[in-house]
């Protein structure tokens, strides 16, 4: 089967809560979300999801790029590269410009950089506060 991609819907949150405890995340809340989010999935098995965040800018971040810690086939990496190349075009049909991630996982970063993002190789630290 091939792989194919969706919008989020909310029934998927759980799934997610499920893979973030899996790889050791923080549960991000359902409130901090955006409503646009994407899935990839083959034959019904979700195998990386990922949130967009829209700016009144030229701009979007695209982030909280997750996978199923328990999907291990050889298309893993076929299947990011799916969801980062689908959100690219979505986004450019919607006139946006720039997209901005943060990442620390290095198969990820590497795969941004085989299509073409500029990585910073400065790290750099997410910066959050519960108001």
């Amino acid at each position: 089967m091939e792989l194919n991609i969706r919008r989020l819907n909310n029934e998927d949150y759980s799934t997610l809560v499920k893979w973030w405890k899996s790889w050791n995340w923080p549960i991000i809340s359902k409130d901090f979300l955006p409503d646009t989010g994407f899935i990839v999935e083959k034959n019904n098995i979700g195998i990386v999801a990922g949130y967009v965040y829209m700016t009144n800018s030229k701009a979007a971040l695209l982030e909280w790029i997750i996978s199923n810690p328990e999907y291990r086939e050889s298309d893993r990496k076929d299947a990011i590269t799916l969801l980062i190349q689908a959100v690219e075009r979505v986004l450019k049909d919607q006139g946006i410009k720039y997209i901005f991630t943060i990442g620390r996982n290095k198969s990820l970063i590497n795969i941004h950089k085989k299509l073409g993002w500029n990585v910073d190789e400065k790290p750099s630290y997410e910066i959050v506060k519960n108001l």
